[in-house]
């Protein structure tokens, strides 16, 4: 129900009286959203086309699990991610391809939204849930 944000900022309003971070975590999640979008630009011009299509396909398909679609999802990134310079964490990688694959997946077909972010916030919190909060807390 909430407004989705990609730049890095908050919705601006929070419900069930949930706290609002300290505003030193807020500029530490801002500095590090902004060096995530920059890894990220880097990142797209090297997935091709038929990756994201291959992915869309994926999506599509009613038949298949969440946990079919995330498997799916967690090949493809590890893939990627192979392809990434070595002096990068492949950690950071991942999680950067992840948010990546999102927005390509969500810009080719918008009514897919609701499913490739909970595919992928599934896929983070599996796959990534220990480095985020290293990331965040260091």
């Amino acid at each position: 129900d909430d407004e989705l944000q990609t730049d890095g900022n908050r919705s601006g309003h929070f419900q069930n009286g949930e706290p609002e971070l300290a505003p030193t975590n807020e500029d530490v999640i801002r500095i590090i959203a902004a060096q995530l979008a920059e890894i990220g630009d880097q990142f797209d011009k090297e997935i091709q086309r038929r990756v994201v299509n291959d992915l869309v396909q994926h999506f599509l398909n009613e038949k298949l699990s969440k946990e079919e679609i995330t498997q799916h999802m967690s090949r493809v990134v590890q893939e990627l991610a192979q392809s990434i310079p070595s002096d990068m964490e492949q950690e950071k990688a991942m999680l950067v391809l992840a948010m990546l694959l999102t927005k390509k997946i969500v810009n080719t077909v918008p009514s897919l939204l609701h499913r490739v972010f909970t595919t992928t916030r599934n896929y983070m919190n599996q796959q990534l849930h220990n480095y985020i909060v290293d990331m965040v807390s260091a």
